[in-house]
């Protein structure tokens, strides 16, 4: 079985487009957001059969994506952001090689070119950050921060993170690498988001580089 979750705020612009997307290419999937917005996210989103975990008023991306991983039933885990940004027809394609092939996370990096739906410098600070990681791990990787990666359920009951805080994608790429997992990474489109970002840059390169050197450095749990 496939889980494709989410978390939400304020995405009542492209929540039915997704869900919708998901059910076309992902047939079966349970889907499962967890959201903390205050315009109709959450009632469209069980209107189309999602299941709804609420987590109001918000307590972070990381707790967020936390709680949505740990719910989720399915042996491989797809991630996706509700803006429109990732194609939901790679979803298959992710779970099929954690289902069949035997990885334990599968990364869908933004990354192999810049996207022109990605800001400058946010593509300058993702590439900086990866060449940073590249270095550290001895693993070539291209981007730290897509929303977009199938986890094998196992991987997520036992690995150890720090749910608090922005930028929790980088310590789940990361610790799994150095903790000897199979992770595999292939490339996949970024597009044009729909609806507002929420993203505060400066704090988000701060828990970058914390989860950077925590995963890294910091003592095996």
């Amino acid at each position: 079985m496939v889980s494709v979750v989410m978390i939400t705020k304020n995405e009542e612009k492209a929540v039915a487009s997704v869900v919708s997307d998901i059910k076309n290419y992902a047939p079966g999937a349970e889907i499962i957001i967890v959201d903390s917005s205050a315009d109709r996210t959450p009632e469209i989103a069980a209107s189309m059969g999602a299941r709804v975990i609420r987590q109001f008023p918000p307590q972070g991306y990381g707790r967020a994506m936390d709680r949505a991983l740990r719910a989720a039933s399915g042996e491989a885990i797809v991630t996706l952001d509700c803006d429109s940004t990732y194609p939901a027809e790679m979803i298959p394609i992710l779970a099929r090689s954690i289902l069949e092939d035997g990885y334990d996370l599968v990364d869908g990096s933004r990354l192999e070119r810049k996207p022109k739906a990605m800001p400058w410098l946010n593509y300058l600070a993702n590439r900086g950050f990866a060449l940073l990681a590249t270095i550290l791990f001895f693993r070539k990787i291209t981007d730290l921060h897509s929303g977009m990666r199938a986890y094998k359920r196992s991987l997520v009951r036992s690995l150890a993170y720090n749910p608090n805080g922005p930028a929790l994608p980088v310590e789940l790429l990361l610790m799994p690498l150095r903790l000897g997992y199979k992770v595999k990474f292939v490339f996949i489109e970024y597009r044009d988001r729909l609806g507002t970002s929420t993203l505060r840059p400066l704090g988000s390169a701060w828990w970058t580089l914390r989860r950077i050197l925590a995963a890294r450095f910091g003592r095996r749990r």
